[in-house]
């Protein structure tokens, strides 16, 4: 309306010369706003998604302390499975997680045959002293060269099976793989 207004006035000015000042922009849409606010609750929403595998794997099933794993895992009659991780850096660690240890399939499996425990290596989430100092000890005694490792412990401590990178079978792959461990 304003470009038809001006152009009327170009060809036919007035009187007194051009006037300008009454064609003015429209203000900004609230849609704008709305634009922006819709971004950042998604960035927000993002970000909440990308960190809830960390979040959710202490309040799986996982532990941390090795020495207590194992003692249940002999009195259970389980194995344990190891996970040596860098769970809030290492891309394949994630990916497992999120492909494999985070599956419902996976937690039934190992509520009944394994006791879990992370061996994590973070760069940013906190840990004990005595936390990092027993995750180092077993890094060297498993001789965990790559992450992520998965290292099966029968109930005596002995390894009986590893895996080192990313698994690239499905779920019931995997378990297919501990259950050939845990029956031979």
């Amino acid at each position: 309306m304003c470009g038809a207004w001006l152009k009327s006035r170009v060809e036919n000015p007035p009187a007194g010369g051009l006037v300008l000042e009454q064609c003015r922009l429209a203000p900004r849409p609230a849609l704008i706003d709305f634009f922006l606010v819709k971004n950042s609750l998604f960035s927000v929403l993002l970000a909440l998604a990308l960190l809830s595998p960390v979040c959710v794997r202490g309040e799986s099933g996982w532990i941390t302390d090795y020495q207590k794993a194992q003692a249940e895992a002999k009195a259970n009659h389980k194995f344990v499975l190891l996970d040596f991780t860098g769970s809030d850096w290492c891309g394949f660690c994630i990916q497992l997680d999120r492909a494999i240890l985070s599956k419902p399939e996976f937690k039934d499996y190992a509520s009944k045959n394994l006791v879990l425990v992370e061996i994590d290596f973070p760069r940013s989430k906190p840990q004990t002293v005595e936390t990092r100092k027993q995750n180092a000890q077993l890094a060297e005694r498993y001789q965990i060269e790559a992450f992520p490792t998965l290292v099966v412990l029968n109930g005596e401590g002995k390894t009986v099976w590893r895996y080192e990178g990313l698994y690239m079978g499905d779920v019931a792959a995997f378990l297919a793989e501990l259950d050939k461990v845990r029956k031979g």
